[in-house]
């Protein structure tokens, strides 16, 4: 596992590992976001000038499936740091940096991503949340649902789309709405999956917002989004980091999953052997073994592509370790569950509440279908079928 990463990241690997297993799987999800932020974990992508650790998202990457193989994953790094924080960095004015980062980075401030409406779904093309100008501000209106963490995020970073001064186009643009914005209501949904970070509707009812609030933007921009297609561009870079932090999320649920059902069939014994030494206990963890290390190569291959600058190639490693990740995962904790029988689904081994955590990771936040669909049109060149 440790032969292609540096001294630095083998290092970064094993003192998060040893933070998950103080927490364990049964962590208080507050006190270990605010240890990790501490410790300096969740800014390590983050630039140092703003209290980072002068790293990208290789090594964030590693901080969240360390995290999750310690059985204790922590759902908003994908948002907070990987995808908000990454966009205000790249794209945001130094006023932002100014104010975000340093409290993204030690974790005191949290910022949830709105992107995904009721009506709209994969196609981003449908979005229908507007924001339009409004003296030196902006007034925000729409909805969006499945919005993870708003009740703890100081802000939700929010896609909308707003009328390009020149072309009178309808463009993407990202905007930072404060929690406590007039107008700025949420309603939480009725999971059945029912995880630390809670998922949430969002209705923008004419949220007026100061001109700053416009990631890279202000009133000195007349086209509104501080440039053209910026706002698709500032959108793409976070993409890329939250399907690359998804892979990580599902590969560590899945090497949790995993070492249990390992240490069970090592000790369980029925008859005169423990069970894994039957080959048809043995056989089906050691092909989960392979394709969650297979999805690991693919994720750093990703990670190591967009901290290189390379956001193309980005794009088509992310889909796939995405891909490869959520498939390894529902994989891994079904063979788990599957191995120590009915005990897979006690609170002792906390493997249950895995077979439904796992299958977010093939729907959220690209469906596997959306990937395919990717991968056949972008990579191998055939018609597009949307």
């Amino acid at each position: 596992m440790n032969a292609m990463e540096s001294q630095e990241h083998r290092d970064l690997r094993e003192a998060v590992a040893a933070l998950g297993r103080r927490h364990g799987k049964d962590f208080d999800r507050a006190a270990l976001w605010a240890e990790a932020g501490k410790l300096g974990y969740l800014g390590v992508n983050l630039p140092e000038e703003y209290g980072g650790g002068g790293g990208g998202i290789s090594e964030l990457s590693i901080v969240l499936e360390e995290s999750g193989a310690a059985g204790c994953p922590l759902l908003m790094m994908i948002v907070s740091p990987a995808i908000c924080a990454t966009v205000i960095a790249r794209f945001g004015t130094d006023e932002q940096k100014q104010r975000w980062l340093p409290g993204l980075a030690d974790g005191s401030l949290t910022m949830a991503f709105g992107i995904t409406e009721p009506d709209a779904g994969s196609n981003s093309h449908r979005i229908t949340t507007t924001a339009r100008r409004d003296g030196d501000g902006w007034t925000l209106s729409g909805r969006k649902v499945f919005v993870s963490g708003v009740d703890i995020a100081d802000a939700t970073l929010i896609v909308g789309r707003t009328e390009d001064a020149r072309t009178g186009r309808l463009k993407p643009c990202l905007f930072i709405v404060p929690r406590d914005a007039e107008g700025f209501r949420r309603s939480a949904i009725d999971m059945e999956l029912q995880a630390q970070e809670k998922q949430f509707e969002l209705v923008l009812d004419d949220v007026r917002l100061p001109a700053d609030a416009l990631v890279g933007g202000g009133a000195s921009h007349a086209d509104g989004c501080g440039g053209e297609d910026s706002g698709l561009l500032q959108l793409f870079a976070g993409l890329n980091p939250e399907r690359i932090m998804t892979a990580a999320f599902a590969i560590g649920m899945g090497r949790y999953a995993l070492t249990q059902a390992v240490e069970y069939a090592k000790t369980r014994q029925v008859w005169k052997t423990p069970i894994g030494a039957h080959q048809a206990v043995a056989h089906p963890l050691a092909q989960a073994h392979i394709e969650l290390e297979l999805a690991r190569l693919m994720m750093q291959k990703a990670a190591a592509l967009y901290d290189a600058g390379d956001d193309t190639g980005a794009g088509e490693a992310a889909n796939m370790a995405k891909y490869a990740a959520g498939e390894a995962c529902v994989k891994a904790v079904d063979q788990a569950v599957h191995t120590l029988g009915g005990n897979g689904l006690t609170r002792e081994y906390g493997l249950a509440r895995l077979v439904t955590a796992a299958r977010v990771a093939r729907i959220a936040p690209v469906s596997r279908e959306m990937i395919l669909n990717y991968v056949s049109h972008q990579s191998l060149g055939l018609p597009k079928s949307y």
